[in-house]
């Protein structure tokens, strides 16, 4: 079987989530086709993993890949949010999260995430929910659908974006990726067309994000994440824009009193790893850990919020 995913700073990752020769539980929240699972499980004998994916068919593949390993692997078809919020398993000793889109979802599934093909509108990562991107972009009204496209996607024409939209379904429902991706270019100005990114990257993405509820899962999972933690684990977080990566950082900081970060900046992939895997060029890394002893609460510091920063 094909796996057509690159997972993102491997040698960063293993080397912070190490249970060295000892037993241990790590739990992958975004198993996807089972690339980081992997990696633990071949190097670190004494590992069993858990592996969390909402797309049961993302899933399958990683069950095939993983397979090996026998009953060191288990994996749960579940939202991670869901999994930590009714988690009433053993501590465990790792957590990871790799918050970006498989790159699966884009060449194999088929389901409309990416405009450079012809699909149906769809952008479900679980295919049991009701909601799909046809259905926003049909039936939203027109603040909606700008308000989405410049919260999730940080889209600065997001509103002549929306006008378009709106404009165009009068006559005609709007069923495939590419005609999407046509309403967005024409859209938006000439000399904003032809810029590093397709002009339509930041509409399917706030789209994508939508349907998903991806930002509104990443602090309730974390706070779960936290609470199922030995004391001495550790969570290894990697985002891929700022929209990921902001929560994290804050979520981070508030919990100095039972967290020590051990990445005061996050790390970013080498430039090896950007010129073999151009996509990871985004990615950022957060690695925390829990303390052994909460830290008392007077001491905390809080002027994050004032200040600019990593």
């Amino acid at each position: 079987m094909e796996y057509v995913h690159y997972s993102v700073m491997q040698k960063e990752v293993l080397s912070f989530l190490n249970p060295e020769d000892r037993p241990a539980l790590l739990v992958d929240c975004t198993l996807g086709e089972g690339g980081h699972s992997n990696l633990f499980l071949q190097k670190y004998p004494n590992l069993r993993v858990i592996g969390l994916d909402r797309d049961r068919k993302i899933m399958e593949k990683a069950k095939n890949r993983l397979a090996p390993y026998g009953d060191r692997f288990e994996a749960r078809n579940i939202w991670f949010d869901r999994f930590w919020r009714e988690y009433d398993g053993p501590q465990v000793d790792f957590v990871l999260f790799d918050l970006g889109i498989s790159v699966f979802h884009y060449e194999e599934s088929g389901r409309g995430f990416s405009f450079k093909r012809n699909e149906k509108l769809d952008m479900r990562l679980d295919m049991d929910a009701a909601l799909d991107a046809s259905e926003v972009v049909n039936t939203y009204d027109e603040k909606s659908l700008a308000d989405i496209i410049f919260n999730y996607g940080e889209e600065r024409y997001s509103r002549r974006i929306a006008f378009a939209i709106c404009n165009y379904r009068k006559n005609k429902q709007i069923e495939y990726t590419d005609e999407l991706a046509d309403i967005v270019w024409n859209a938006v100005p000439a000399e904003y067309r032809h810029r590093r990114i397709h002009p339509a990257t930041k509409t399917f993405q706030a789209l994508r994000i939508e349907i998903n509820g991806e930002l509104d899962r990443i602090v309730p999972a974390l706070e779960g994440a936290v609470k199922a933690l030995k004391p001495g684990g550790r969570i290894a977080v990697i985002t891929f824009h700022s929209l990921e990566d902001r929560p994290v950082k804050w979520f981070f900081k508030d919990h100095e009193n039972i967290l020590e970060i051990l990445t005061k900046k996050p790390l970013e992939p080498t430039e090896e790893e950007c010129s073999i895997n151009p996509p990871s060029r985004s990615a950022k890394l957060r690695v925390v850990q829990k303390l052994e002893k909460e830290r008392d609460p007077s001491l905390k510091k809080n002027k994050y919020r004032d200040q600019k920063g990593n």
